[in-house]
């Protein structure tokens, strides 16, 4: 029996009018803090299992298994009036994408402001919750089936405290964002997160996600990419993971030795019989077909060139400038550049991380500056400093 919201501090949501009434009483919030737990092992689309909501003083699991109208909660979760709060949102607003063909939104991610309050770069819930609130998660149930029913109490308990903590935490980061003058150089990275375009993937380009493509010579290229977009209708329509109706290595040994018969297909070593048996004769004219087609270009491959020596010491300048400016922020260093960037920059590339968003605000425009020869370094009682040239 699930627990009562009672005994376990949350309600368990399991029949349309305990919906309604727990929509009913958050009395349309400014914000409320999200997350799901879903399984797709088996399945192309994540399959919804529990959603959490919480707002102060009100947390719920819904179960959307035992609920077949959850529009009441939808209404509220697509309402743009209320922000919703949850941390590393793109899986959560994947499942949301295919459910509704729209992102609920705005969003605010916990994960993405934290490192602008000095938290780690792509910091886990569980360890974010420690180092903003000293409290340790139990993490037993991170691999449970979720769509096992009934839901066992320590189940439902993690559960509700993925969206129990967020929204202890919320009110406090905002604040402390607000009043460092931070929040606003997150705005282009939390409308990113409701791009549609990240979450549904058209099966006519697929084939970019591919390894290896670089190493194909232009027939075999044609077909890889045709035998991609199949392999990812075919997915979509049996809803079944990509990898089960053609792995990636076999997909490219067929682009590789153009097998155009049954016999020559069952020969690759990396092609399962069951795959040929169900599959061989698609497969099969897709060669065919593909193996006249002309390829369409591979994304333009830019490979840094090795920096000399100057471009090095010019990158340690960079660093030490760095460092300054993220303890003057009180910030990791390493959430506003890798060395990797610095090289980069130093080398006269501009499309990095750095040079984007809060990163730009915080450290770019003066790093960019000083790679352009606009600052004077100097060494004053000890110390780096980075001064305007007059």
């Amino acid at each position: 029996m699930p627990p009562s919201s009672t005994e376990s501090g949350f309600a368990y949501i399991d029949s349309p009018q305990a919906l309604v009434d727990f929509c009913n009483s958050l009395q349309h919030p400014g914000w409320l803090a999200l997350d799901t737990e879903f399984i797709r092992e088996r399945t192309y689309y994540p399959q919804l299992c529990l959603l959490q909501v919480a707002v102060p003083g009100n947390i719920a699991c819904i179960d959307p298994l035992a609920i077949d109208d959850l529009s009441p909660l939808l209404d509220i979760l697509y309402d743009r009036s209320i922000v919703k709060v949850l941390h590393a949102c793109s899986q959560d607003l994947e499942i949301f994408a295919y459910l509704k063909g729209a992102v609920p939104g705005p969003v605010f991610d916990t994960q993405l402001a934290a490192p602008l309050l000095g938290f780690a770069e792509q910091m886990g819930y569980a360890n974010f919750v420690r180092e903003a609130l000293g409290v340790t998660l139990d993490k037993a149930q991170t691999r449970t089936d979720w769509s096992h029913r009934p839901l066992a109490k320590a189940q439902l308990d993690y559960a509700a405290d993925d969206v129990r903590y967020l929204a202890q935490i919320y009110p406090d980061i905002r604040q402390r964002l607000e009043d460092l003058g931070r929040l606003a150089w997150l705005k282009a990275e939390f409308e990113d997160c409701e791009r549609l375009d990240r979450y549904l993937h058209e099966p006519a380009g697929v084939w970019r996600r591919i390894k290896g493509l670089d190493k194909l010579r232009p027939r075999a290229l044609a077909i890889v990419q045709q035998l991609a977009e199949w392999r990812e209708t075919r997915a979509q329509q049996k809803d079944l993971p990509r990898s089960w109706v053609l792995k990636d290595d076999a997909l490219m040994d067929i682009g590789r030795l153009a097998p155009d018969s049954l016999e020559k297909l069952a020969k690759i070593r990396n092609l399962p019989p069951k795959t040929g048996d169900r599959y061989g004769e698609e497969i099969i004219a897709i060669v065919r077909a593909a193996a006249q087609k002309q390829p369409e270009p591979l994304p333009e491959a830019r490979r840094p060139a090795k920096p000399t020596a100057a471009q090095e010491a010019l990158a340690d300048v960079l660093h030490a400038q760095l460092r300054l400016l993220a303890d003057r922020y009180d910030i990791n260093s390493a959430s506003l550049a890798s060395r990797k960037d610095l090289v980069a920059l130093a080398q006269g590339e501009e499309d990095i991380a750095l040079l984007r968003g809060w990163r730009l605000e915080m450290a770019g425009n003066e790093l960019l500056a000083t790679r352009n020869g606009e600052r004077i370094v100097s060494v004053k009682n000890a110390q780096v400093e980075f001064t305007r040239k007059d």
